[in-house]
């Protein structure tokens, strides 16, 4: 059966050339819009399967006003724009559209773009609706479980929590009673670490005495319907301080979510989620607990909500003294550490798209490490047990870089000499990490798009193709609509890797994991050098916590690298250099704009790091406690760095003194 398309464009040359090309191609065109509101009109008579979209319409309404309609109908849809600015660019992704074509177009590149809206609308609503029914399975069984009520939670927080992202969920019975708290909540504290919160952990949090606290529970507000709120509590009738205000205040909470459920007698419980981001929470997760009512009510009669001192006692956030080995990092995410918000965010969305083969796309500057997120997305998947490869698109010289991904038969170039598979063969059957895809020469990115659609490659100098089974993971630091924007990316590649985009969080962002990290890798390279660990100075940490680190993780590894090298052994940790040398190169600026900055940081860190170390070592190179053995490097790889650096020997080495 042909896919129905409604076109909704201004242009009647524009929309009558669409239509033609549409009917050829197979589709069935339900009609024209010129306007939001004739578009409303055909949207009731003929419900399409994908609508064509032009940004600038008749009218005082805009093609993205229509298009957040679509989104919460469920309707795949297509921009068609003149107007491929960044800006615009940048709009229009807020209402996540499944393709954008620019004007002109070639009738080539619409059926494509088309195909892949399809491929991403059906990707997303099938991996949508077994996930959904894989939770209500989840919640079933909770049901069923003899535990209290307390515990129950636990595992409904951890069933739920890649559906609806939250840093406190709470649930209790209500009308609340003023004499007793009996709710239950747990405070996320690590990707699958929660810290119960009953009414005696929420008065020492607080401060609050009991009487108070009565107080304030008979001030709160019950909802009868389910709501989402800003940072103001659930009612404005009272200025009274009541139980949501408590939460929000104490915690650090910007937004909420509750959903109640109906026992009778009166009775009802509500689920609140809490979370430190604004503005979270859409009609799409009301909707969501909506299909989970029958699952909920039965979870809430069979549990008996009583007092909280027998909850289980969950895991202490990390602490400052020491780094216990099980919370070096979560579960499924090996070496990534930390638990602020927008870290936990991302992980979250890695968990949820591991099981399928969608395509994953890794956003974030240089650094933050999307490398591991890529290699947990795979280790978390069916495809675990076969290869992972990665590919560095910037690391590989243009000319070399297609024989390297697809591969070569004897005799292809100069050189060829036998034949030889390319990455993504010897990834088959597993996952292939395509690093900074940005960088992606404008020819190759053609190649990929069929390995994308076809699942086949053909190798440099073949004549047949050779089919693939590969999950493509792709990374880049580069944004990618503004590439789009100048012509540096292709629109049709961008959507078909962009499937599922996850944005991993600067270190600027996430300040309060800097401690975690700094302890984790002091102790790595006290261990790896043989020095016993005396933590890190006070003066060091608030360095630490007061740069805006350009370098991300990857610089905050090497910085303490570098002062685990330095240290004697006998005392805490200090800077082995100081961080404002970097800041005064960025001025006021609080990112890397491009490349070139983020290398010229690069090399006069490392020229600093390598000049520090012939400093203690008075120039000598080779042999014990030389140079090369304390950076753990070849010492013709140290010559080699020291050349390329213009750091010369003799301004280390002492008259007469031989490396």
């Amino acid at each position: 059966m042909s896919k129905k398309i409604l076109i909704v464009e201004d242009e009647f040359v524009v929309a009558n050339d669409l239509r033609l090309i549409l009917r050829q191609a197979g589709y069935r065109v339900t009609g024209i819009a010129t306007s939001v509101e004739e578009a409303d009109e055909l949207l009731m008579k003929h419900k399409p399967d994908l609508v064509i979209l032009d940004i600038r319409l008749e009218g005082d309404q805009s093609g993205i006003d229509l298009a957040r309609k679509l989104r919460a109908d469920n309707i795949a849809f297509v921009y068609l724009s003149a107007y491929a600015t960044q800006p615009i660019l940048e709009e229009a992704k807020t209402t996540d559209p499944y393709g954008f074509l620019v004007k002109p177009f070639r009738e080539q590149d619409l059926l494509i773009t088309l195909d892949i809206a399809w491929y991403r609308h059906t990707n997303s609503l099938e991996s949508k609706l077994r996930q959904e029914e894989y939770l209500q399975k989840q919640l079933a069984a909770i049901s069923n479980e003899t535990s209290d009520a307390p515990r129950k939670l636990l595992k409904v927080a951890r069933a739920i929590q890649s559906f609806i992202p939250f840093d406190l969920i709470t649930s209790g019975i209500r009308p609340l009673d003023a004499e007793q708290l009996g709710d239950a909540g747990y405070l996320r504290i690590g990707f699958d670490e929660y810290q119960f919160v009953g009414e005696k952990e929420l008065m020492t949090i607080t401060g609050l005495h009991k009487n108070e606290l009565s107080v304030i529970i008979g001030n709160s507000h019950t909802d009868s319907k389910a709501g989402v709120y800003g940072n103001e509590p659930a009612t404005k009738k009272t200025t009274k301080t009541s139980l949501q205000r408590i939460m929000l205040d104490h915690f650090q909470l910007k937004s909420y979510l509750v959903f109640p459920v109906t026992l009778g007698y009166g009775l009802s419980v509500h689920y609140f989620f809490y979370s430190r981001q604004a503005r979270i929470y859409t009609k799409d997760h009301i909707g969501l607990l909506g299909r989970l009512k029958t699952c909920l009510e039965e979870l809430a009669e069979k549990t008996i909500y009583y007092g909280t001192e027998s909850a289980v006692a969950i895991s202490r956030p990390v602490s400052t003294n020491k780094i216990p080995d099980e919370v070096m990092s979560h579960a499924g995410f090996k070496s990534i550490i930390g638990s602020h918000h927008l870290l936990l965010a991302a992980l979250d969305l890695a968990a949820q798209v591991a099981p399928y083969s969608t395509s994953v796309l890794l956003l974030g500057e240089s650094g933050t490490g999307k490398e591991r997120v890529a290699q947990s997305i795979h280790s978390l998947s069916p495809r675990r047990k076969g290869p992972f490869i990665k590919v560095n698109c910037a690391a590989i010289p243009a000319t070399l870089i297609e024989s390297e991904l697809f591969g070569h038969e004897k005799g292809a170039f100069t050189g060829a000499i036998e034949k030889r598979k390319g990455k993504f063969e010897l990834a088959d059957g597993g996952t292939i990490f395509l690093d900074e895809i940005g960088e992606l020469p404008l020819a190759l990115q053609v190649k990929l798009l069929r390995v994308l659609q076809e699942r086949e490659i053909e190798y440099v100098g073949g004549s047949s193709p050779v089919k693939v089974n590969v999950r493509i993971v792709t990374a880049t630091y580069r944004n990618l609509e503004k590439e789009v924007a100048d012509g540096n990316f292709r629109l049709d590649l961008y959507y078909r890797l962009n499937v599922f985009p996850i944005t991993l969080p600067p270190l600027r962002e996430r300040k309060t994991d800097i401690e975690a990290l700094s302890l984790f890798f002091a102790n790595k390279f006290c261990r790896a050098f043989n020095k016993p660990f005396h933590g890190i100075a006070a003066s060091m940490m608030e360095e630490l916590y007061a740069y805006h680190w350009p370098g991300n993780i990857r610089e905050l590894e090497n910085v303490l690298e570098q002062s685990v090298v330095l240290n004697d052994g006998k005392s805490a940790l200090q800077l082995a250099r100081k961080l404002s040398l970097t800041t005064s190169k960025l001025a006021v600026n609080t990112s890397v704009n491009t490349l070139e900055e983020m290398k010229d940081i690069h090399r006069e860190t490392e020229k600093e790091y390598i000049t520090s170390i012939l400093r203690k070592t008075k120039g000598r190179i080779r042999g014990i406690n030389g140079a090369a053995e304390l950076l753990n490097i070849k010492p013709t790889t140290l010559e080699s760095k020291m050349a390329k650096l213009n750091i010369r020997k003799q301004d280390f080495t002492n008259a007469g003194e031989k490396s």
